[in-house]
């Protein structure tokens, strides 16, 4: 994959923290494209060479996925993640930017409405919300903290289908390019491209089906003021229709897309994701068009992580 550059950016703790940027500086909006829990940024190879056709693009691999160093487990957390991200645009210079978070990515788009709101211009929730499903979290749950060895991308693709239910009718050749942004090669085999210690800071399955998962309603009302997308895999056990529907009844400039075929997450290159996406960056690129709101108005103060 070319056309971008390759960054190594050092976090507070000393983390390595790699970042690809596409496209370049001075078109319009930059977008900042978070990546879900055991994703890296290889999984926008789907949207973001589209994206940077007419404004820069930065991919993060979090801390313990990808090319991005592996850290002390217990700070496998969207605090630090959003952190972690601001570093790495303070150091290429992005100030204000919209956000495209795909799943764990979207948590952290909404942990950083309480850091770094008057930057953000806008934000893509990628089939996760404030709500999260049981049943999805219990599926991450029972694959989270294993290093699984596979012969070849036969068995990683095999390996894939089975923990990702709802993609049906994808093509074979679909699965393999989604495997290679998954997992990487060792030794001319595939393995998962993330630290296993994640599941440190993952809820317990005991928590999960306890309900002991916070709700993130408060962090998501404070983007009321910014133009939003919500993406939902039609089969998406993560997201449900309910939670889209109360997003949307508590934000006035959310609109929101159902993906045909798709479970958690859809790729983002599907057309009914491209033409939502293409809507949701109008909006943004309008809005950021506009003068910024003075600071201490609802939209340009933020409390203190």
């Amino acid at each position: 994959m070319t056309g971008f550059r390759e960054h190594m950016v050092a976090a507070a703790d000393g983390t390595r923290l790699y970042a690809r940027d596409y496209g370049a500086a001075g078109g319009l909006t930059p977008a900042v494209c978070l990546p879900g829990l055991t994703r890296n940024a290889r999984d926008f190879e789907t949207i973001a060479p589209w994206l940077a056709a007419s404004r820069r693009v930065v991919a993060l691999d979090f801390r313990g996925r990808g090319n991005s160093g592996r850290a002390d487990p217990a700070t496998y957390r969207p605090d630090h993640e959003v952190a972690d991200t601001l570093a790495v645009l303070d150091h290429l210079g992005v100030e204000r930017f919209a956000v495209i978070g795909t799943s764990r990515g979207g948590i952290a788009a909404m942990v950083m409405a309480a850091r770094a709101l008057p930057r953000m211009a806008g934000v893509l929730f990628n089939d996760i919300g404030p709500r999260i499903e049981t049943e999805g979290l219990l599926r991450i749950r029972g694959y989270l903290g294993a290093d699984p060895q596979f012969a070849g991308w036969d068995e990683a693709v095999a390996a894939l289908k089975s923990i990702n239910p709802g993609f049906p009718g994808l093509a074979e050749a679909d699965w393999l390019a989604f495997a290679r942004r998954v997992y990487r090669e060792v030794e001319g085999k595939p393995r998962a491209d993330y630290d296993p210690a994640l599941a440190v800071t993952f809820p317990s399955a005991e928590d999960i089906t306890a309900g002991k998962v916070p709700e993130l309603w408060p962090l998501f009302d404070m983007l009321a003021a910014l133009p939003c997308l919500v993406l939902r895999g039609a089969y998406s056990d993560l997201l449900s229709e309910r939670t889209v529907a109360e997003m949307q009844a508590r934000h006035p400039r959310l609109s929101a897309a159902t993906i045909a075929l798709r479970g958690h997450v859809p790729f983002l290159d599907e057309a009914d994701s491209r033409a939502a996406i293409t809507g949701w960056l109008a909006a943004v690129d309008s809005a950021s068009a506009r003068p910024a709101p003075p600071a201490g108005s609802p939209a340009g103060t933020a409390p203190a992580a």
